[in-house]
């Protein structure tokens, strides 16, 4: 092959020389999160008038400030992680992964259905594209195609670097959709804003369409050529990759009915793996969700009937009780990262609003704005404090207030501003590895092997995002 094959374009040589430098020096998650503290404590006792100890105790006190919200991200992830992980479901992926003949076009299918399903739910859209990623790469691999496996598993998180804040999981318009809001106790909104004038209104649509385009076709100029790739048997062994006892890829409902077969003379066994038990209640939830909406419209649409509508959707396919809590003892592994990085993220926020670090920060970038540039400071503002505070909701609850006053001080619809940051909060999570902790786990892959991509799609979204939120009228 002639060497300005081999190379591959501009783009290819851009991710391969990130890739290369990422994997020597990021460091793990949890690592990451105690660096990030660290600055975040030094830049709030330099920066604002707070003390050093009384950087400590926001520390501290931030820790267990949102364990509410908390518990309901956990719960988006599970749920979408129990649904994901259905035998049918993956059965369907693996039937997906047959379509791409390339390695390009496989990491460009990985990627347009991981950022269309995490429109849908955060939490589905980050597990199924993990799992799309590995089997991708298991089929890659059978058929002796040459796909680069860490740009398959950047793939599988484009949904949470790009398209989840736009979503029916998002949570800053989630939440100003639900009744009682901390924004309306707070006197900062006097009632709900509908997601008509956020999720679903033309403009959100716009920007999620476009965006999911662009991400495809730079993902597709960024994939290495064949003598660049490394396939999938580089990261997992290839006699664990193939064993249904090893991988965590693959579900099988047979546990339940061989615990059946084995005590089926023991009543509490029938009951507990009872269809009837499980699909009445799950039947009347989904009535109940049907219901709301039909009474509501899409006005119904907040954070608690999300997480209620997957619990009976997944309780739905799988019928039985004991198989369903099956799957969340599956789920809970997933989770187990985030439930231990997420006080330490919660510290960080707690720093960042009680110290005033993080409205500073927020009020800096919206006082340079004019209502035409409006929504990209609003973007960039979520994307700067999303470094540090990888909390979508959470965040919302500290920059929020700075944000709609600074949208109405210019005239833009609240509506129009929520939806803007919403993409910052969203985007600069392909730096940030928190959310992939579950991906992680899953592709068996690690940070720093697949976020040089992920920072490549960062710097490449931006010129981008800055034109489309600036042309795009609402």
């Amino acid at each position: 092959m002639a060497q300005g094959t081999a190379d591959g374009g501009a783009l290819e040589r851009i991710g391969h020389g990130l890739s290369d430098k990422v994997e020597r020096w990021m460091p793990s998650p949890f690592l990451f999160a105690i660096i990030l503290t660290y600055i975040v404590y030094v830049a709030a006792v330099l920066g604002t008038e707070t003390g050093a100890f009384e950087a400590v105790e926001f520390w501290y006190d931030g820790f267990w400030g949102f364990l509410t919200f908390a518990m309901q991200m956990v719960l988006i992830l599970m749920t979408g992680f129990v649904v994901a992980y259905h035998p049918r479901i993956n059965a369907g992926l693996r039937w997906l992964t047959t379509f791409p003949s390339t390695g390009k076009q496989a990491v460009v299918l990985v990627a347009v259905v991981a950022m269309a399903l995490a429109w849908v739910h955060w939490g589905l859209g980050l597990i199924i594209g993990a799992i799309f990623a590995r089997e991708m790469g298991k089929t890659a691999h059978q058929n002796g195609i040459d796909v680069h496996y860490p740009l398959l598993c950047v793939g599988g998180y484009m949904g949470l670097g790009l398209t989840w804040h736009w979503g029916l999981s998002g949570s800053a318009p989630l939440m100003l959709a639900t009744e009682g809001n901390e924004f309306i106790e707070a006197g900062v909104v006097d009632a709900v804003v509908p997601t008509s004038e956020t999720i679903f209104h033309p403009y959100a649509l716009t920007l999620t369409v476009l965006s999911i385009g662009f991400a495809a076709a730079m993902l597709y100029l960024l994939s290495p050529s064949p003598e660049r790739s490394r396939g999938i048997t580089e990261y997992i062994p290839e006699d664990e990759l193939f064993d249904a006892a090893a991988d965590g890829g693959e579900v099988e409902e047979t546990a339940p009915e061989t615990v059946e077969r084995r005590d089926e003379t023991v009543p509490a066994e029938k009951i507990n793996n009872s269809r009837i038990m499980g699909g009445l209640i799950a039947l009347g939830g989904l009535v109940m969700v049907g219901y709301t909406f039909w009474t509501l419209g899409l006005d119904a649409l907040d954070l608690n009937v999300v997480n209620f509508g997957f619990l009976m959707a997944g309780l739905a396919i799988y019928t039985r009780p004991q198989v369903y809590r099956e799957r969340f003892g599956d789920a809970s592994k997933a989770a187990a990262g985030i439930i231990l990085l997420f006080p330490f993220f919660a510290g960080i926020q707690g720093i960042m609003a009680s110290s005033g670090l993080a409205e500073m920060l927020a009020d800096g970038l919206l006082a340079v704005s004019s209502p035409e540039t409006f929504p990209i400071f609003a973007w960039l503002a979520a994307a700067v404090v999303n470094l540090f505070v990888p909390s979508g909701g959470g965040e919302w609850i500290v920059l929020g207030p700075s944000v709609i006053e600074a949208a109405e001080a210019h005239g833009i619809p609240i509506g129009h501003a929520t939806m803007a940051y919403a993409v910052g909060d969203a985007h600069t999570n392909l730096l940030n590895p928190f959310w992939a902790i579950p991906l992680l786990a899953i592709t068996r892959i690690k940070a720093r092997e697949m976020f040089g991509y992920a920072i490549a799609m960062l710097l490449l979204l931006i010129p981008f995002l800055a034109i489309v939120l600036y042309v795009v009228p609402y």
